[in-house]
């Protein structure tokens, strides 16, 4: 059976899905893919109450790494590039080509790695945020740019810009 729940952050309420105890895809308001909510699931609150925890934990800056069971839908190149980005440690940043470097993943197919980092479920929890462009340029973000920025400067790997 497929859990939900709703859980307010910094980013906006966020939408929470799981199946047997584990996260399965954690989505952002506005968020291209994802899921929508549908009438089979059934709201369970306390199903993620771990989840919830944790995320309020990083968004006060007193977790730099998450310690969730996790079960993304996925290909198996999509599974083995998201597990790839929960190497890239909090308040630093990888580009696409780095990532695929230390994947193995020819050069002439650094797409697919974007592809895979833009079709990760687990926005926040899995840090595709943490990935930018070689020339150190904010690229795109399932949650938006505007947040990814939002996330990058949150865990200091950006200076909070002066407006």
């Amino acid at each position: 059976m497929t859990h939900y729940t709703r859980t307010d952050s910094p980013l906006g309420e966020l939408l929470l899905v799981g199946e047997k105890d584990t996260l399965v895809s954690l989505s952002l308001p506005g968020q291209r893919t994802a899921p929508a909510v549908r009438p089979d699931w059934m709201r369970d609150d306390e199903a993620f109450t771990e989840v919830t925890r944790q995320l309020s934990a990083y968004f006060a800056g007193r977790l730099t790494r998450f310690e969730l069971s996790l079960a993304p839908h996925g290909t198996p190149f999509q599974r083995r590039v998201w597990q790839a980005l929960d190497g890239i440690p909090y308040g630093s940043t990888t580009t696409y080509g780095e990532l695929a470097t230390r994947l193995e993943v020819p050069r002439a197919e650094i797409r697919a790695v974007g592809a895979a980092i833009g079709a990760n479920p687990l926005l926040v929890v899995r840090p595709c945020h943490r990935v930018i462009g070689a020339d150190g340029s904010m690229r795109g973000y399932a949650g938006g740019v505007e947040r990814k920025v939002r996330l990058l400067t949150h865990e200091g790997a950006l200076q909070q810009m002066l407006v």
